[in-house]
């Protein structure tokens, strides 16, 4: 799934796409969402610090891909800077974009509103 828009912090349209307009659905995809992503920022974390650039790619690669499927842009933004970062052994660059992730995840949980 292509980031169309990176600047915005949900496409409210491609999650309504991915959940065919339920919005039951649509909440529990945000919030496992949310929930997963948050857990997966730990292990990002640590292997930012222990400098493994595998695990940060493999790890920044799976969550973008899940964010980028139900429109979670700009938090999918970050995690493919990171995943740039973590190819090019930037780990000071991948510390400072865990930091933007964590605010963009804040800014998703007030989208969403979950």
């Amino acid at each position: 799934m292509k980031v169309t828009d990176q600047a915005s912090v949900l496409d409210w349209q491609q999650l309504r796409d991915v959940t065919l307009d339920d919005d039951e659905l649509m909440r529990e995809v945000l919030t496992t969402l949310l929930t997963d992503t948050s857990k997966q920022v730990a292990l990002l974390d640590s292997a930012i610090r222990d400098q493994d650039p595998q695990k940060t790619m493999r790890l920044a690669h799976y969550c973008k891909g899940a964010c980028a499927n139900v429109g979670a842009n700009a938090v999918a933004s970050v995690l493919k800077r990171m995943e740039q970062q973590a190819s090019s052994r930037s780990f000071v660059d991948c510390a400072a974009s865990l930091g933007n992730l964590m605010q963009e995840l804040d800014r998703l949980r007030v989208e969403a509103n979950v």
